[in-house]
């Protein structure tokens, strides 16, 4: 068990409000009752996402993610609860006790974990360093002459490793970390003879933070003008909480501006990052060299659906990425370009012409991508036919990536314009592209003159079992109990006193369901009714998370209907109608397990006189089930 004491960990579910924990990481939009979002955890254009503010709970309909605060931290960073909770009392300003780690709590701890930690000892032993380490005045000085300030570079977390061989490593060591973890985030290199050393030496350090503001690794630049061998910037290898491809550098600084601002400038380098939001362009990150990913665009895409890029004013390198914003059109986002003049590059233009030309600038010069694009195949194109045939397909395979049918239709307009050819040219272009990719064979990679297997055929629906169909009945009774427990029904009787005195001698055969009703039995004996807290909170996992589905509510009333006047009941305005045929149902059902199991029972009777009595017992319950048929308006066979 996690060392935090049960106090702490009560506080930090009371104080962590799920509106905010979620906002941090996606960007929400009201409806009705709930807040609304794409699910931060599968791919999807349409919002499934749900965040219920009244419950503390959220719930995505289309995978199924669900929980409270900390589940979501849990789900979102793959992190474990006791780390969860330290994040979310950070947050929060909650004052965690100070642990006091035992051989069984280190043995606890993940793995993810331990690395995450190792990262942070390292951040903070850089930050020290750049301080107050006789070294570190080289990594002030340069970032000074860079323009940067000392809020910045605090803000940014930067650093400097000084020119030793194992100092981050023996530090690290005499600290009680261990080696396999310094070894595993690439912080220390272990050469085959068992020598290790410091992956970073002599040069400023640019922390890499993923989402939630924790370390995942490094970018590094050296200072020295006269090593040739050593790459200019050295960045942290890949690692089980290190992928690149699914990380921006500057994004947990930027995550507020981008939602404030509703757009992401895009950028190159690190330095480019740190000079524009320092100009006031807070909502600015990087791809720190890499090609432009599915993983980093649908990041983005949580907190806006606008990206500027800024490039260099280096055609080549113009080129080689236009393909990577093909992926941010195909992920439906909306894409604008801004070049610099030759030679600059936004760090640079702003330190050169200040914060005010430098917005005026972007504003002026930006463009949509396809335009863009369009006017700069055009330019290379003139004179050559042939060349200019490939530029025209090139660039409806850009507009082919883009989802949304409208905005197609504008851009080849604007693409006829420019090149001056038939818009309907470029229509039946893009048609004959969708038609070979439609054509071409699922498995591209069978050997030659070997056919595709046919599509195997949709297997028949399973008749539902008996089990399934009593589980049914049984969810929708917790589900009433978990939603509405203290709505009177009848007689002063609220839902709850009023399902568990109906249901008193059914016992419930669902063992998940059994345990829910068993907890809000306790509850009630107590004097208590259960409260939504009880099961979100509840310390197992799997009574969390079904409490949440069974909390969660897909559908909302639209408020036109309100408008209109068009009265609609809701649940609550027939829930003495609905508990009573909850009950019914449950008890219909169970009714009939029990004939079935009877007339099995009565199979294997040999002795006339049991046989009699068999079939008394099972007259009786068949009696009972036609009863309960007759209130539920069944038609039972008698």
């Amino acid at each position: 068990m996690s060392l935090i004491p049960k106090e702490a960990v009560d506080q930090v579910l009371a104080l962590a409000d799920i509106t905010e924990v979620v906002g941090d990481f996606v960007s929400l939009k009201k409806k009705g009752q709930n807040m609304w979002a794409c699910c931060p955890f599968h791919h999807e254009k349409s919002p499934s996402f749900s965040v219920s503010p009244a419950k503390g709970i959220y719930k995505c309909f289309g995978c199924g993610k669900a929980g409270n605060s900390v589940q979501f931290i849990m789900d979102v960073e793959g992190t474990s609860f006791p780390e969860a909770i330290k994040y979310l009392a950070k947050k929060y300003s909650i004052e965690i006790p100070e642990e006091h780690p035992n051989p069984e709590y280190a043995k606890e701890q993940s793995e993810r974990d331990s690395l995450f930690i190792v990262s942070d000892f390292a951040n903070k032993h850089f930050q020290h360093n750049l301080h107050q380490h006789e070294q570190g005045g080289i990594g002030m000085s340069y970032l000074k002459q860079r323009g940067l300030s000392a809020n910045t570079i605090k803000k940014f977390e930067l650093g400097y490793s000084v020119d030793e061989w194992t100092d981050l490593t023996d530090t690290a060591l005499k600290a009680g970390y261990q080696q396999k973890y310094l070894e595993a985030t690439g912080l220390t290199i272990v050469k085959e003879d068992g020598k290790k050393y410091d992956r970073f030496r002599g040069r400023v350090m640019f922390p890499i933070h993923n989402v939630s503001g924790r370390v995942v690794g490094f970018g590094a630049r050296t200072l020295k003008t006269n090593d040739k061998k050593s790459p200019k910037y050295l960045n942290s290898p890949e690692s089980d909480i290190y992928h690149k491809s699914n990380v921006l550098y500057g994004l947990f600084q930027a995550k507020q501006a981008l939602r404030m601002q509703d757009m992401c400038y895009m950028v190159e380098g690190y330095l480019d990052v740190l000079s524009l939001h320092q100009g006031g362009i807070e909502n600015v990150v990087a791809s720190s060299g890499t090609s432009l990913t599915e993983g980093q665009i649908k990041l983005i895409g949580r907190y806006t659906q606008n990206i500027t890029v800024l490039y260099d004013g280096d055609a080549a390198g113009i080129k080689a990425s236009l393909r990577g914003i093909d992926l941010i059109l195909e992920n439906g986002l909306n894409v604008d370009v801004v070049t610099f003049p030759e030679g600059e590059d936004p760090d640079s233009y702003i330190q050169k012409v200040g914060d005010t030309a430098f917005k005026a600038y972007i504003k002026e010069h930006a463009q949509d991508f396809i335009s863009f694009k369009t006017s700069l195949y055009a330019a290379e194109t003139k004179g050559s036919p042939v060349k200019k045939a490939e530029a025209i397909r090139e660039i409806v395979a850009s507009i082919a990536k883009v989802p949304d049918a409208i905005k197609r239709t504008v851009f080849f307009r604007s693409c006829s314009l420019i090149f001056d050819i038939d818009e309907q040219v470029l229509i039946s272009e893009y048609n004959k592209m969708q038609l070979q990719e439609r054509q071409q064979p699922q498995q591209q990679n069978l050997p030659e003159g070997i056919i595709p297997p046919p599509p195997a055929e949709i297997a028949p629906e399973k008749p539902v079992s008996d089990v399934d169909l009593l589980k049914r009945y049984e969810r929708e009774i917790v589900r009433m109990l978990l939603n509405y427990p203290d709505r009177v029904l009848e007689d002063g009787l609220n839902t709850c006193q009023y399902m568990l005195e109906q249901l008193e001698d059914v016992e419930f055969r669902t063992p998940l369901y059994a345990r829910l009703m068993e907890l809000i039995k306790e509850k009630l004996c107590d004097g208590n009714l259960a409260t939504v807290e009880d099961f979100i909170n509840h310390p197992d996992q799997e009574i969390r998370t079904e409490a949440t589905n069974l909390l969660s509510d897909p559908h909302e009333l639209s408020h036109n209907w309100e408008t209109h006047q068009i009265f609609v009941p809701s649940e609550t305005d027939l829930l003495p109608y609905g508990a009573e045929r909850a009950v019914l149902r449950l008890k219909w059902r169970n009714v009939e397990l029990m004939i079935k199991g009877e007339m099995e029972k009565l199979r294997l009777v040999t002795d006339p006189q049991e046989q009699i009595q068999q079939l008394t017992f099972i007259r009786n319950l068949k009696t009972l089930h036609c009863q309960l048929g007759d209130m539920l308006g069944i038609v039972v066979n008698r």
